[in-house]
């Protein structure tokens, strides 16, 4: 049963048109991101940004899953992530996805990018990666060195839960405590 709940999530997500899912804005289970990597004020590689992105995979993994899209401004435009492949070896999709699940997996361990699942599109001459990401059954930690943070999809933006909030947030939804 949970595989066919799994398979309708996907096949939802990835029938729904990207313009009309960008025209719809951010949502609880909708986050835009201009970029992965590429600071587009700096003009430089900035890390700290793909550790953004690994917090709101967390979040949704730990709510009711989600799309990330990344080469989307807040407002709707389209950026691409052309910019951030041009940082990458292999500078292409294959190097971008690599990129993003080995950051998933160091900051959120293996077993959750079995949840996460990147389509690349063309919109406006640019290129735009859909990240689904499937609501996780167990809790999943953002790991940032030693420190393992619970990250939460709360509206249209990720917050961090402080151990309290968490574990009434794990025993309301039926897990055990952290």
């Amino acid at each position: 049963m949970h595989e066919r709940s799994r398979v309708r999530f996907l096949e939802r997500e990835l029938n729904e048109e990207l313009p009309l899912l960008i025209a719809r804005g951010e949502s609880e289970q909708l986050e835009f991101k201009s970029s992965f990597r590429w600071d587009r004020r700096q003009e430089k590689v900035n890390r700290s940004l793909q550790q953004v992105i690994v917090k709101t995979l967390a979040g949704f993994l730990n709510q009711e899953g989600g799309t990330l899209l990344i080469g989307v401004e807040d407002d709707g435009s389209i950026a691409g992530i052309e910019a951030d492949m041009q940082t990458l070896k292999p500078a292409n999709q294959d190097g971008f996805e690599r990129l993003l699940m080995d950051t998933a997996k160091e900051g959120l361990g293996g077993h959750a990018c079995a949840l996460i699942h990147c389509r690349f599109h063309k919109l406006e001459e640019k290129i735009v990666c859909r990240v689904i990401v499937e609501k996780s059954l167990e809790p999943i930690y953002f790991s940032e060195g030693s420190v393992a943070r619970f990250m939460l999809r709360a509206g249209n933006s990720t917050r961090e839960l402080d151990v309290r909030e968490a574990q009434a947030y794990l025993q309301h939804r039926g897990k055990v405590s952290i």
